[in-house]
Parts: C-alpha cells; sequence; structure tokens
C-alpha cells in the first residue's frame, strides 16, 4: 500500500506518486492514468478502460470477420 499526498498545483490539487507506486504502474512523467471506479473504491490503472473495451470489438469483428479480412489483405 502506498500513501499518497494531495499538494497544490498552480489553482488545482495533485497526487504525488511515489517511485515504486510509479514502477508497479510502469508510468513515467507524461503518461495517462486513468482513476475508475471499483467496488472496493477507486482504481488508478494506466490502462484505458474505453480503449480496451474497443480492442475486445475489434477481436470479435477480426474473429467472426477472419476470411473477408484476409481477402482484403491479399
Amino acid at each position: 500500500m502506498h500513501t499518497l499526498k494531495i499538494v497544490q498545483v498552480g489553482n488545482s490539487l495533485g497526487v504525488v506518486l511515489p517511485k515504486e507506486a510509479l514502477a508497479e504502474l510502469r508510468a513515467a512523467k507524461g503518461d495517462a492514468l486513468y482513476l475508475t471506479s471499483a467496488p472496493d473504491g477507486m482504481r488508478l490503472t494506466p490502462y484505458s478502460p474505453k480503449f480496451a473495451g474497443q480492442i475486445e470489438i475489434a477481436r470479435d469483428v477480426m474473429r467472426r470477420r477472419r476470411h473477408t479480412l484476409r481477402t482484403l489483405a491479399d
């Protein structure tokens, strides 16, 4: 568990993430992180839930339309 500190950043508030947390998230300066609701509170992740849903739809289309996509690739 990591304790985060809320700090003033200009007219906004920000959270300082320790190096260990960034390493676990595989995140660095300039990367986007996503804060989402979870059954037990909030979840901070480097993976976009919206993008993950789009990828799942694309995989489904590729699975169902394999022959069409193979024909188009030729």
